[in-house]
């Protein structure tokens, strides 16, 4: 009896490559009545161009309990870290991410 795995285990596998992540630092998201599709891009400064990192699509019920996932660990990291900062007057789509402006 010893042996056995209790029934809500669930044994995931992470591959060197997976383990290794992708940077995103932009998030699209768009909806159905049937899902959730999360694009994720990384933006460059000064590249008006970004790729598709990855896209996750989700069931609605799974996109909730994504978002309670988030907020729990959101109030988490805060209660240990503070209050992550926002800047005022942020866009929602910065385009310009606060790099240095190129010049010629």
């Amino acid at each position: 009896m010893a042996d056995q795995k209790p029934q809500n285990q669930i044994n995931i596998e992470l591959s060197e490559e997976m383990a290794e992540g992708t940077y995103s630092n932009l998030a699209v998201i768009t909806h159905s009545h049937a899902e959730f599709i999360v694009d994720f891009i990384k933006m460059l400064p000064g590249i008006p161009k970004a790729k598709v990192k990855s896209r996750i699509i989700l069931t609605p019920q799974h996109a909730k309990r994504l978002l309670r996932a988030l907020q729990d660990n959101i109030s988490k990291f805060e209660s240990m870290h503070g209050s992550i900062k926002e800047p005022e007057g942020m866009d929602p789509m910065p385009f310009n991410l606060g790099g240095p402006t190129a010049q010629a």
